[in-house]
């Protein structure tokens, strides 16, 4: 069974020691690998095989390399003093969009491009909400990625990971399309309103880079590693999520043109809720005006559930509404403080943004 998700920020005061580690056994490994051409290893490949690869085989691996080559460039390493993630350059005037969870806690980078130049980065603003960010670099000419319609993306697809896992700059695994999920929740209570599911490898530094598709366009943003018990909490192999590039392309896009999203497209009651040991979903105060206070809904009440989902704790309140959208009216049963219950008809609003 599977634990939790986990964001998937480097952070720093882990990665010399393991980099150093990694990048000793590479060089240790690749003495006999050094020369492409007259590799022991590929030496005996062909004298020992039947004959050349087939040509599908051949023309899937020259895809491959392909959108490599052609996607690399875009997509960067950006470090603070917490930690490092990846970025994919959204634009020719040097913005980047990223995880919120790789920029949260500075204002300014370092992003390093696959070709090792460094430049000096700002944030233009985050969206928490939906664990999207948007930083600008100065002075660089950066390529940008170009972005997939992911409602077009199927089950079965293949997918390509591209960033900086545990630091290792431009790395690259691919997978399939595994699933699309809706309302996945991220360890801090943030839930995500749908998912790309991939068996591409991502790990620790993927976080914000690219899973593209084998055209070489970005269709979602490697965001999320499922966590197995059985594996002492590590990520369970071949269980990786990514923010579609539909919604991506969506929240950088205000970001850019307003400097802040000034329409989440999410669904919001207007309340500050909290926990009460599974027994419902307290409410700590309610925004006058807003959707919950027109409906009659007061401070003190617990909300049982909506649209008719128990909600006992606070992440299933959030999976839920991450589901609905704003302007639709559901129902939604409160026990008041005196134990009685009452349903109210909440017309729901649009999550105020930045």
């Amino acid at each position: 069974m599977l634990n939790h998700l986990i964001p998937l920020r480097r952070h720093a005061r882990l990665l010399a020691p393991l980099l150093a580690a990694i990048v000793a056994g590479a060089a240790v490994a690749g003495v006999s690998l050094a020369k492409d051409s007259t590799s022991p290893i590929r030496s005996a490949s062909s004298t020992t095989g039947s004959g050349a690869a087939p040509a599908d085989a051949l023309a899937l691996q020259s895809a491959f390399v392909k959108v490599v080559k052609s996607v690399s460039p875009s997509v960067v390493q950006i470090e603070d003093r917490n930690g490092l993630g990846s970025g994919i350059v959204f634009d020719t005037a040097g913005h980047v969009v990223t995880n919120n969870h790789v920029v949260t806690g500075a204002k300014s980078f370092t992003v390093t491009t696959s070709s090792g130049k460094q430049y000096r980065a700002t944030l233009v603003s985050s969206f928490p909400p939906d664990d999207l960010a948007v930083i600008k670099v100065s002075g660089a000419h950066l390529k940008p990625a170009t972005f997939a319609d992911s409602s077009k993306a199927q089950v079965g697809d293949l997918a390509i990971a591209i960033g900086n896992p545990l630091g290792l700059r431009s790395s690259v695994t691919e997978g399939i399309v595994s699933a699309f999920r809706q309302a996945v929740q991220e360890d801090n209570n943030v839930t995500l309103p749908s998912m790309i599911q991939t068996s591409a490898a991502i790990n620790p530094g993927n976080s914000g880079g690219a899973l593209v598709d084998i055209d070489g366009h970005v269709i979602g943003i490697p965001t999320l590693a499922a966590t197995d018990p059985q594996l002492g909490g590590g990520s369970a192999p071949g269980i990786g999520f990514a923010i579609p590039s539909n919604l991506v392309k969506n929240i950088a896009t205000q970001i850019v043109k307003n400097g802040k999203v000034v329409d989440s497209h999410r669904a919001f009651l207007g309340v500050r809720v909290g926990d009460t040991n599974g027994n419902g979903v307290i409410v700590g105060s309610v925004t006058a005006g807003g959707a919950a206070a027109k409906a009659g809904m007061r401070a003190g009440d617990v909300i049982v559930s909506i649209n008719g989902t128990p909600t006992p704790t606070t992440g299933v309140l959030a999976a839920v509404l991450a589901e609905l959208k704003p302007g639709r009216t559901i129902p939604v049963v409160v026990r008041h403080q005196s134990g009685t219950k009452t349903t109210l008809h909440v017309t729901l609003a649009t999550y105020p943004g930045s």
